[in-house]
């Protein structure tokens, strides 16, 4: 199968576009695009993919919102029969926005994650053949990711029929005790955005992508907001493109003391410059979340990550302390 863009449509949308313009990499991000992007799952991706415990999903509400999911089940759980396919035998965890976002031709990104070798994969494409405890993804494009950022875990998979913990889901709002706890210890969360003009291009739809940094890279900057750093990436900008356009964002924070996820949607806003960027190493930007909803639950998450190291990569970063506001 060929390799690189095939398409006669160009692998970025306008707000890609833009911000490659804005930071001087436009030219050289869009040979890298046509040589690396594709409209299938290479077979060493496909082979990946297949052996992954959980997947992060990126969906949109209909309400316009964008939310970030994880699926999960035993190893074979997510199959690839075809290069431009994808199916995965599992139904989304109680509380996640999943389970309302989630139907035939619901736009989804996915991004495939083994944080024990920070190896990533991407894709984006469209669902169908939605029913009880499956589902497939028909591929638009697809695309590898570096390493960096990611600390490596060991993560294994459990039947939660054999767990007695009973699952607890519930609204919340940034004063929470268990949301500024899991924020603000966070090296790893993950953020979903989404733009479309109706024009039915590949490089539309959602997008869900990994961020990674010393705990307490996110920070909880007033009763209403949360900021964080954008480091150096693949220069590709799919979130900021999509913000650009739709300044909105869900993101996903893990639980770990007690096994649960913390989803929030919202507002999203790109900071360029100001005091807060210059008191962090390594950022080349800033994104402020305002949260519009946020949902926490316990005892839902069919995982256990077990630490190993943090990336080498934030040996180059800083962080928010000391020095900056501390969490309300």
């Amino acid at each position: 199968m060929a390799q690189g863009w095939t398409s006669d449509r160009p692998p970025f949308h306008e707000g890609e576009l833009r911000i490659q313009e804005r930071v001087g990499v436009r030219e050289r991000t869009e040979i890298q695009g046509l040589r690396v992007i594709r409209d299938h799952l290479p077979d060493q991706h496909r082979e990946f993919y297949q052996n992954l415990p959980f997947l992060l999903l990126g969906s949109v509400d209909t309400e316009g919102r964008p939310w970030a999911s994880l699926v999960a089940g035993p190893k074979g759980f997510i199959q690839s029969p075809h290069a431009d396919h994808i199916q995965l035998n599992t139904s989304a965890l109680p509380g996640d926005p999943l389970n309302q976002t989630l139907q035939d031709g619901t736009h989804l990104g996915a991004l495939g994650i083994d944080p024990a070798t920070r190896r990533r994969n991407r894709f984006n494409g469209k669902a169908s053949q939605v029913h009880a405890g499956k589902f497939d993804v028909v591929v638009d494009q697809s695309f590898g990711n570096c390493p960096k950022f990611i600390q490596t875990r060991d993560v294994t998979y459990f039947d939660p029929s054999e767990s007695a913990s009973t699952p607890i889901v519930r609204d919340a709002s940034l004063s929470n005790a268990d949301v500024v706890r899991t924020i603000t210890a966070a090296d790893t969360f993950f953020i979903a955005t989404a733009y479309s003009d109706g024009s039915g291009s590949a490089a539309m739809g959602a997008d869900i992508s990994h961020r990674g940094g010393k705990p307490g890279f996110v920070r909880i900057a007033d009763k209403n907001s949360i900021l964080f750093p954008d480091f150096v990436g693949n220069n590709h900008f799919n979130t900021l493109g999509n913000i650009e356009m739709n300044p909105q964002a869900g993101l996903l924070f893990i639980d770990f003391e007690k096994n649960g996820l913390v989803y929030m949607t919202g507002k999203a806003e790109t900071i360029w410059d100001g005091p807060d960027l210059d008191r962090f190493e390594g950022a080349k930007r800033l994104t402020k979340i305002t949260p519009t909803k946020i949902i926490i639950t316990q005892n839902t998450l069919p995982l256990r990550f077990k630490f190993g190291d943090y990336s080498p990569f934030l040996t180059k970063t800083g962080s928010w302390w000391p020095g900056a506001r501390r969490p309300f």
